[in-house]
């Protein structure tokens, strides 16, 4: 705490880890840490040591609380010094971590940097799908889901279920807990980034990551109902998959998404007419392009801007989603994987997730091939290169076996969708009990 100097310069993180790692394992250690802590700050003439010593206590009080036996004991001890700049938020910390029970990871580099700038209050970023993002307030003891709630409060939303909190690192998009508390849930991510990218100063290269957040489960979207939501969420993360081409679409269908897009795009910029087919891949999707040559195209979707030019651009987003909401695949993610289970299928398929259960779709065609409702679906696994599913009883039940590098995401999606599922049944069940 600065009474002593260290042998060699290490990042705060790393020392907010020894200290605390430990204690944050074995109960029986935490105690300790409050009554070094304190000690530490009993009768201490060096300033700076006493500073460093408060914010470890305010980091202490907002992972674990002290024991029954230690409590009024700490609490005097900070009642008693009141004139600190910590006090008095140490006392809430307490009280809060008691209420909502410790955390499972030491603190966040956040945190550390925030207190050692003496600020209580921490500040994250998140992003949305329609390329802005907002500012919100996150504390030590904020859970996941209670950002969503704060996000979905912010934005108007009707209601923040089916939304999820992502971070995306790499390649990668990574769902988080919404039972988690926040910041374990980063400390997780920073500690699988300083495994793979240790820094110089070894700390994390926590500067590579982004927090979005989006929908994740589509089981009561329908279009026009929450046109905030349609307008920042559902048709910017439906439209990537509709241009990947993964949708039974006809013609006539393509082109009048084409105009709607067109519109949304540029509003009443009519001088890209002209350039349509220079980014045609921006308005049909990629399997039908070569169905019509750039210029036939051109004709139907300025045919088809024209019938929607007076509409605002958020009455076109809608527009566009009521559109796709009468395909079975609204709502879906798609995985294209190698299956090795079913011979009367193509090797390569495409599995769909969405509120109707696990499908496979043929990726030429488009077309369903099989549809396994959740209440079928028995057990499901995953690893770096596969991803299995048992349908129906584990011994003569049917399996599913995929080469795939996203089997991690896939297992995710249809824990979440079960799980809400179940959820379901358990309200309606309480529900009838109490009537």
């Amino acid at each position: 705490m600065g009474d002593y100097p260290a042998k060699q310069a290490r990042s705060p993180v790393e020392l907010t880890d020894q200290i605390f790692m430990g204690a944050i394992q074995e109960e029986t250690l935490q105690d300790e840490i409050y009554c070094q802590i304190m000690k530490q700050l009993t009768e201490n003439s060096n300033r700076y040591s006493v500073s460093s010593g408060w914010q470890l206590l305010w980091l202490c009080t907002g992972l674990f609380p002290p024991s029954k036996s230690l409590l009024n004991h700490a609490q005097k001890f900070i009642e008693s010094r009141q004139k600190e700049p910590l006090a008095q938020d140490c006392l809430k910390r307490i009280t809060n971590v008691i209420r909502r029970g410790p955390r499972k990871k030491p603190p966040h580099y956040v945190e550390v940097e925030a207190v050692q700038q003496m600020s209580t209050k921490i500040f994250h970023k998140v992003s949305f799908p329609n390329n802005t993002d907002e500012v919100f307030e996150v504390g030590t003891n904020t859970k996941v889901r209670d950002l969503c709630q704060n996000i979905a409060s912010k934005l108007q939303l009707n209601s923040w279920e089916g939304f999820s909190l992502f971070v995306k690192i790499a390649d990668k998009i990574l769902g988080q807990n919404e039972a988690e508390y926040f910041f374990d849930s980063l400390r997780y991510l920073n500690d699988f980034i300083r495994k793979s990218k240790p820094g110089k100063d070894g700390m994390s290269k926590a500067a590579d990551y982004q927090l979005i957040f989006m929908r994740k489960l589509w089981f009561s979207v329908i279009p026009g109902r929450d046109r905030t939501a349609d307008s920042i969420f559902h048709y910017h993360q439906e439209l990537p998959k509709y241009l990947k081409g993964y949708h039974k679409c006809s013609p006539e269908e393509a082109g009048t998404l084409a105009g709607l897009i067109y519109k949304i795009k540029h509003d009443n910029d009519r001088s890209q007419l002209v350039l349509i087919p220079k980014f045609l891949k921006d308005l049909i999707p990629e399997n039908m392009l070569k169905l019509m040559s750039p210029e036939e195209w051109r004709k139907v979707i300025i045919a088809a801007y024209a019938k929607h030019a007076a509409k605002s651009v958020d009455t076109a987003k809608v527009d566009f989603l009521k559109i796709i909401y009468r395909w079975p695949t609204f709502g879906s993610a798609f995985f294209e994987v190698k299956q090795t289970s079913d011979t009367s299928f193509p090797e390569i398929v495409v599995i769909v997730i969405n509120k109707h259960g696990v499908s496979l779709s043929h990726p030429k065609t488009k077309e369903i091939l099989v549809t396994h409702p959740f209440t079928k679906i028995s057990s499901w696994n995953s690893g770096n290169t596969y991803f299995h599913m048992t349908m129906g009883n584990l011994v003569r039940g049917n399996r599913l076996l995929c080469e795939t590098s996203l089997g991690y995401k896939m297992d995710d999606l249809i824990t979440s969708y079960v799980g809400l599922l179940f959820d379901a049944v358990r309200k309606q069940r309480n529900s009838e009990l109490l009537a």
